[in-house]
């Protein structure tokens, strides 16, 4: 994977959402819908994205698709994901992601 489309996928204020969220663990569409409060559409439109650029994987479930972030990411994903992970803690939209995020996985 290259440099520039990791920096390209994580440009975008809501696919670093994404990403940041899928750092804590699998997760489907309705889910993203649900914790970042967007639209379905928009949810799909960026994970298409990041999942042609090879940031998330999917797998199915019965009628689910579950997207993850990659099994085996390339060195500079790995590392650029430490990074993010260092960087969204002082972000206050960053943790309300995670709190909102295990509200949904309990409900």
């Amino acid at each position: 994977m290259e440099l520039i489309q990791i920096y390209q996928c994580f440009c975008d204020a809501t696919r670093l959402r994404i990403i940041n969220l899928l750092n804590h663990g699998p997760l489907c569409v309705c889910h993203f819908q649900d914790i970042l409060e967007i639209p379905q559409t928009k949810v799909s439109q960026h994970l298409a994205y990041l999942r042609k650029r090879g940031l998330v994987e999917t797998t199915r479930s019965a009628n689910w698709m579950i997207y993850s972030l990659p099994a085996k990411p390339s060195l500079e994903l790995e590392a650029n994901l430490k990074c993010l992970q260092d960087c969204v803690q002082t972000d206050k939209r960053f943790s309300a992601d995670i709190k909102r995020r295990g509200k949904v996985q309990a409900e």
